[in-house]
Parts: structure tokens; sequence; C-alpha cells
């Protein structure tokens, strides 16, 4: 039996409870899943890589245990599609929480079709408990003492205040 293969790209800056949901929901999707933890200098993240991939490794302990699907984080820095030709994937995996999102994604997939059309996009919709909660806003909050704890789960919500502490 062939196994199916998902990829679930980001930078992880931090891991929020929207990235857990989503996750949670594409295992039943696939029967191994690879979470892509983006290096993008770009973006200047907050947390190392090492740190993000260490973040998502443990949230990911608990989920594989309790779906009984393959979950391998892995850093990566070249372009989508050639990782998830690298790693197999048939299916990347994208989280939608607004429609502002849906533009920007919906561009994308367009493109990533015309470098390699044999790999799919699936979209999930974000839970109404956690469409409003985006990594950037939660290191806001966080800068300025407010309380994440609604919005990250609690190992990340301890990096958080060490980073600003």
């Amino acid at each position: 039996m062939v196994k199916r293969r998902g990829l679930y790209p980001g930078t992880f800056d931090p891991l929020t409870l929207g990235h857990v949901d989503i996750i949670e929901r594409a295992v039943k999707l696939v029967d191994e899943l690879v979470i892509g933890v983006a290096i993008n200098r770009d973006k200047g993240p907050l947390f190392s890589l090492d740190e993000r991939v260490a973040m998502v490794e443990r949230e990911m302990a608990r989920i594989s245990k309790a779906s009984g699907v393959a979950i391998k984080v892995t850093p990566f820095e070249n372009l989508l599609m050639k990782f998830a030709e690298d790693v197999g994937a048939g299916i990347i995996v994208r989280g939608l929480r607004a429609v502002s999102d849906f533009e920007y994604e919906f561009q994308m997939v367009g493109m990533n079709q015309s470098l390699n059309d044999e790999i799919e996009t699936v979209f999930l919709m974000a839970d109404v408990r956690y469409q409003s909660i985006a990594s950037r806003l939660v290191k806001e909050i966080a800068r300025l003492d407010g309380d994440i704890a609604s919005f990250v789960p609690a190992h990340v919500a301890e990096a958080l205040k060490k980073k600003f502490s």
C-alpha cells in the first residue's frame, strides 16, 4: 500500500494553537506528515531555527502518539515545491483564517501547480476559536506582557516569556 505523505510548511515563530489545530486535523488525511520549518531569513524570526524546531517537535510527539501518524519535523530553506518533492509529499496542507489568507494562498497554488502539478494543495479552515491568532500578534502581546495562554501551547508561552524578560 502506498503511503500518503503530507507537508505542512511554516515559519512557526512561534507555534500557535492555530497551527496545532491544523496539524491535528491534517493527520486525519495522511499516513505521514512532515512539518517543514522554514528558515526564511526575510521574516527575521524571534526564535532561532533550533528553538522553533524544538517547540514544534515537542508538540508533535503528543499529536503523533494520539493519532498514530508518523510526524517528522524538518527545517528547509529552499523552494517549497522542491522541498515537497525532496520529502516525497503528495499533499501540501495550508491553513486559512480569513479572506486575505485565501487571496495569498490562491496565488501560491497557481505558481506551485506550474512548478509541479502532481502535488496537491489542501486547505483547512482554522477553527473559529483560532481564526484571529497570528504569530506576529502573539509576539506583540507577549512583548507587552499580555496573557497569551489561550493562543499558544504552555511550553511556547514560557519560551516567549523568557525571550521578553
